[in-house]
């Protein structure tokens, strides 16, 4: 009994690690989507945008606009294609770090009332995909493979 419990269990975990790349897809998948509603508004009417981060009391506004847009448009199409995941996690984290401060500290935990939940759910994602990755279903880990095949065929 104790043996079979064991085995299942050591099945299980193994079944789980090997299907470790589909949520790191599923992460950057929703991340991706999360972004882009706020990066289309942003470019919609950039200037607006500019002028509402002069409300929060964010310096250089209309620069910083650009800037949050720039970043959340790139990071759609990084995490998309699991291109660089690791290295436009950080940006899009202190993006999510000042849209905390500014925008929703102010309103409590709950999204509902327009509080901190999501950006720190991103963070939490985001931060998820620097220790672990972009898995198998990305351009990085093709990048990896290669690079280790030809590292291999060098020292051979």
């Amino acid at each position: 009994m104790k043996n079979s419990i064991n085995t299942l269990c050591t099945k299980y975990l193994n079944g789980a690690t090997k299907a470790g790349s589909f949520p790191l897809l599923l992460i950057r998948l929703v991340l991706a989507y999360g972004f882009l509603g706020p990066a289309t508004m942003k470019w919609n009417d950039i200037h607006a945008v500019g002028d509402w981060f002069g409300t929060l009391g964010i310096p250089a506004p209309h620069f910083n606009a650009y800037l949050a847009a720039t970043t959340e448009s790139i990071g759609v199409i990084l995490l998309l294609l699991g291109l660089g995941t690791r290295f436009i996690a950080i940006p899009l984290i202190i993006v999510m770090l000042v849209a905390i401060r500014t925008a929703h500290w102010g309103n409590g935990f709950e999204a509902g009332n327009n509080g901190f939940e999501i950006p720190l759910y991103y963070i939490i994602m985001l931060l998820t995909l620097i220790s672990f990755g972009a898995g198998k279903f990305s351009i990085d880990y093709l990048l990896a493979k290669k690079t280790s095949t030809k590292k291999m065929s060098i020292t051979s």
